[in-house]
């Protein structure tokens, strides 16, 4: 007999049908003569009860039947007299025994912070499982949107000998034998017998890359995992994390603004059309630890946050602007930033973004015109000379969840940029030769997925967004 999941089978008209299930005990509940239990094979948030008559079966099964077993479950799926599915069972067999007493994910509530001990295990608690769909959702509607504006999907290189940000933060990558390191005649690590023949690192970014392959195919993105070496244990930093870089020929500032909000607005949209259930589970976790106002509706706080980004339009504003309300704002006058806003071309934190989109203009915000001295140096320089023709889109809660600019496409804007960060040019004269050989203006951005993700499910802490998060001490699974 042929597997149906549960999800399919929640969704469908099976009463009265004989059928096969397979998946894993999340609770039992034992009564005299008839076992209940809840089982999940992660199709959806919800479980099926199995209704187990233990006249029926062996000790032995009846033994083996655990929280965090492994089952197969043949029966009959019939009503219960509340109204709900449920099976049934006329044939149990046991996967995968579960150790029952030394389990860790017992049927009750989990803080986040003591399921990260458990990162094989915790994609079996239902908040992680509707991370996972979701994750999974917004994954394929970014491929979607990209493929229907005839992008090309491009795999940039994981390991590079350029740190496209100039951050430093970088992880390297060697084979040399760290017992044995060799040294050139300075007495610096001689590189060039490394297996790559010089230093190289995991990539921060794979916009570089992106640039060459849009001057050659118009219009690409790539969507990887990027690493910074950062020492961070900040909620909103990892270790290893997944970018979604768009590179465009022949699009402006203006265009990517644009685009970039069609994007975002694609996304959530596709993500309230397929993951209602695990959205509006997620909202009633929100509301029970009293993160949200609780004027708003049960069940759908998310959704409504999700709403609200479809129905407005994001507001535009240069840096300057954004920097006097900042500057004039009670809470800087009163010195209650954590960072002041003191002088013209200093750098928003989180606090300033949000003070922007949740209590200034109270909708999401794209802040243009960036001083160049704290901006990269790829970023076309603007006519006055000391801005940069650069864009982030700011949302409410998260702050920063895109950031692009115009390429620089003159050579010698490049030479001159470099030039002033002590950049070597040998480094990137193969990105300088884009520029030398048939360069036309082009324009890119790029998005964090776990930040992303955060603001759609309301997880505060970005280490649970990513399955298997890597920060500072910790690589674990």
């Amino acid at each position: 007999m042929k597997r149906i999941k549960i999800k399919e089978i929640l969704h469908s008209n099976n009463v009265g049908q004989k059928i096969c299930i397979k998946g894993w005990i999340k609770t039992k509940r034992i009564s005299k003569n008839i076992f209940f239990i809840n089982l999940n094979d992660g199709s959806c948030i919800d479980s099926l009860q199995i209704v187990i008559d233990k006249t029926k079966f062996s000790d032995i099964i009846l033994k083996n039947i655990n929280i965090g077993g492994g089952v197969i479950v043949y029966g009959l799926i019939v009503m219960s007299n509340n109204f709900q599915i449920e099976l049934n069972a006329d044939y149990i067999n046991i996967l995968g025994v579960s150790d029952s007493n030394n389990y860790p994910i017992q049927p009750k509530k989990h803080s986040l912070e003591f399921l990260r001990d458990f990162l094989h295990l915790r994609l079996r608690t239902n908040v992680f499982g509707s991370i996972a769909r979701i994750r999974h959702n917004v994954s394929y509607a970014i491929h979607n949107f990209f493929y229907k504006k005839g992008f090309v999907y491009i795999n940039t290189p994981i390991i590079t000998s350029t740190d496209s940000e100039g951050a430093g933060d970088v992880f390297k990558v060697t084979n040399l034998d760290l017992n044995k390191i060799p040294k050139n005649i300075n007495g610096f690590v001689d590189f060039n017998k490394d297996f790559f023949g010089e230093e190289v690192y995991l990539t921060v970014s794979g916009q570089l890359a992106a640039e060459s392959a849009a001057l050659s195919l118009s219009d690409v993105y790539t969507f990887g995992p990027t690493f910074r070496a950062e020492n961070s244990n900040t909620k909103r930093h990892l270790s290893e994390f997944w970018m979604i870089e768009p590179e465009m020929s022949f699009y402006d500032i203006n265009d990517i603004v644009n685009l970039s909000e069609l994007f975002l607005k694609y996304i959530i949209c596709f993500v309230l059309n397929n993951c209602k259930e695990d959205l509006l589970f997620l909202s009633k976790r929100l509301l029970k630890n009293n993160n949200f106002n609780k004027n708003l509706q049960l069940n759908n706080c998310l959704i409504l946050r999700l709403e609200k980004i479809l129905n407005i339009n994001f507001l535009k504003i240069s840096y300057t602007d954004a920097f006097k309300i900042l500057k004039n704002s009670k809470i800087n006058l009163k010195n209650k930033f954590n960072y002041p806003i003191t002088n013209w071309g200093c750098d928003f934190q989180k606090e300033h973004e949000c003070y922007l989109v949740e209590k200034y203009f109270k909708k999401p915000l794209i802040i243009l015109n960036y001083p160049k001295s704290i901006k990269s140096f790829y970023m076309k320089t603007n006519k006055d000379k000391i801005t940069v023709s650069a864009m982030d889109v700011i949302f409410p809660f998260i702050g920063e969840i895109i950031g692009g600019s115009q390429r620089e496409e003159r050579v010698d804007k490049l030479l001159k940029s470099i030039s002033l960060l002590n950049i070597k040019k040998s480094k990137i004269q193969w990105y300088l030769d884009t520029r030398t050989f048939g360069s036309v203006p082009h324009s890119g951005f790029g998005l964090g997925l776990e930040r992303l993700l955060q603001f759609i499910t309301g997880i505060d802490n970005i280490r649970d967004i990513s399955l298997f998060p890597r920060c500072p001490n910790n690589a674990k699974c």
